[in-house]
């Protein structure tokens, strides 16, 4: 049988890259979980409501979202969402931005995208959607993409992205909603963290 012999630098070599991957993955996790470090400052912050307006059979000229796919077994009518948590029902929106909860406001662009009612046992959409900004201030589109909750009070939505004066821009937009005039205004605190 064959001895195997292990050199000074061999062994030397094993204990660099142990240590090396040791302090490495140490560090890494100490970005995350260390209490003491201070709190991200987002490099710009944008407050802004869209409007919603569902369509429901009868104010098509007021509606700015509309259901267009529906499970089999669920409302049918691509007028009322679905029992049993909306499950399976998608949306498509077109809604004016605004600076303020009214719906009358100037807009400042609109909201355009889709979202999915995705979970069975509670109320959970999943989002793709863009801010369109056309105005005096700004011009271009913030993309939104991720999971909402929306049981909750307040929720974080990804910032995944941008053009215009948001080229390659991320960070985390908060969502809160409340019904003003009959629709549902939806006020989103958008905080980048990622600005080039």
């Amino acid at each position: 049988m064959k001895k195997t012999h292990i050199t000074h630098d061999s062994l030397l070599l094993i204990l660099l890259v142990a240590a090396t991957f040791f302090f490495t993955s140490s560090s890494a996790t100490s970005r995350t979980t260390d209490s003491n470090k201070k709190p991200l400052v987002p490099c710009k912050k944008l407050d802004l409501y869209f409007h919603d307006v569902l369509y429901d059979g009868h104010n098509a000229a007021n509606a700015t979202s509309s259901i267009v796919a529906s499970p089999v077994g669920g409302s049918g009518t691509r007028t009322a969402l679905s029992p049993s948590f909306h499950f399976g029902d998608v949306i498509v929106f077109d809604d004016p931005v605004t600076l303020d909860k009214n719906i009358h406001s100037k807009p400042v662009g609109r909201a355009q995208g889709s979202y999915i009612f995705d979970a069975k046992s509670t109320y959970s959409v999943w989002l793709g959607f863009a801010f369109v900004l056309n105005s005096t201030d700004y011009k271009g589109c913030i993309t939104f993409a991720g999971a909402e909750p929306v049981t909750l009070k307040t929720r974080d939505v990804p910032v995944v992205g941008g053009t215009g004066d948001f080229f390659m821009h991320r960070g985390i937009a908060t969502t809160s909603d409340e019904v003003v005039d009959g629709h549902l205004c939806v006020r989103v605190q958008i905080r980048f963290y990622e600005c080039y």
